[in-house]
């Protein structure tokens, strides 16, 4: 099969998840893929980020947002952010290529392995939390018009076991653990994160064979500290073991991906954030609404563009880095060796004491 009718395929819904997108490219290219790579990308993605994705992807799709509309679902799974998952399904729609390997934007490749593409629909690697399932973050499968309208219609008719486009592919390819076992991706395709710490023996077992790292959960490389005058991250310590692999991500992002950063991403944030509501080209089908959420992760592009690498963090990065410590915070993650040691905890309260109230 040609393999220019083949292609890489991952999805960006906003500017950090396309950080995630540019570097995942770079690290495709590093280990010499010869597949085409394809992003697909929503509204939420700013057109200054837009134009940084064609400069490395063969092509840029822009898409509709699929909203799963499942709010009682994922509120068991407490990430409301899945539901805009379905908007993956619009990979089967790719069918210039005949076989696709998608692969989730907080994923990172670190050996080749263009030999995912003598795989077959569907192949996909076991998801850690329940291995009769698969982890849709890494998976084969072959555009297909009326594969993509199969999915749409059981979306609507019976949704998705745990809101996300996981539950809803599990069901629809639900003889994967069963039929096939050459359709059974081994773990190192997908090696979730948080995996090699809950079971470390095998990951000092196995751990060399890693060919593609997934940053699953909320520990993503983009979130992390990272000290932009020495180059080194510094994860959370409830991420410490992932370290090597934060670090192996943000080397890749400093140097592929931060040299092309364009100040302009603040100005086109702000944009962004004017309009409370984006409407997609006349193709698409849906307005889609800009959440807070969304709004925030639009400015870590923006902040990260403004950061000089080798000099101390820009007022902007350090805000940043700020709003992470403390979201860090919120989710029991303190950075007891850094900025939340005691000593500056307690330095801090003195200043303030000693400073006494504002008059005011």
């Amino acid at each position: 099969m040609a393999e220019s009718s083949q292609a890489w395929v991952t999805l960006a819904t906003n500017d950090s998840y396309s950080l995630g997108a540019l570097v995942l490219a770079h690290s495709l290219k590093r280990v010499g893929s010869t597949r085409r790579l394809v992003v697909m990308v929503t509204s939420g993605v700013t057109m200054v980020m837009q134009d940084q994705l064609r400069a490395i992807f063969d092509e840029v799709h822009l898409v509709d947002v699929l909203d799963s509309k499942d709010a009682v679902n994922l509120a068991l799974l407490s990430r409301p952010d899945l539901g805009i998952t379905f908007t993956k399904l619009h990979c089967w729609r790719l069918t210039n290529y005949n076989k696709c390997v998608f692969l989730d934007a907080d994923t990172l490749v670190l050996q080749p392995c263009d030999e995912l593409f003598d795989r077959e629909e569907f192949s996909a690697a076991p998801d850690p939390g329940w291995p009769d399932c698969f982890n849709s973050g890494v998976f084969v499968f072959r555009p297909n018009e009326d594969t993509y309208k199969s999915l749409i219609s059981l979306a609507l008719t019976k949704g998705s076991f745990d809101g996300g486009d996981q539950g809803l592919l599990n069901t629809y390819f639900n003889d994967w653990a069963t039929r096939d076992i050459n359709r059974h991706l081994p773990f190192i395709y997908n090696m979730c994160s948080p995996s090699h710490y809950s079971y470390l023996p095998a990951f000092k077992q196995f751990g060399e064979g890693v060919k593609i790292a997934h940053f699953i959960g909320p520990n993503k490389p983009w979130s992390q500290f990272f000290d932009s005058e020495t180059k080194t991250v510094r994860p959370s310590p409830t991420a410490g073991h992932l370290k090597y692999l934060f670090q192996f991500w943000w080397d890749l992002f400093c140097a592929h991906v931060h040299p092309h950063l364009s100040p302009d991403m603040a100005l086109d944030r702000e944009k962004l954030l004017l309009n409370e509501t984006t409407k997609l080209p006349d193709q698409c089908a849906s307005d889609v609404k800009i959440t807070n959420d969304s709004k925030r992760e639009a400015g870590l592009a923006s902040a990260f563009s403004q950061m000089k690498l080798g000099e101390p963090s820009p007022a902007a990065t350090m805000e940043l880095q700020e709003h992470l410590r403390r979201s860090a915070w919120e989710q029991g993650s303190m950075d007891f060796m850094g900025a939340d040691a005691f000593e500056n905890i307690w330095s801090k309260i003195m200043d303030t004491v000693n400073k006494g109230p504002s008059n005011k």
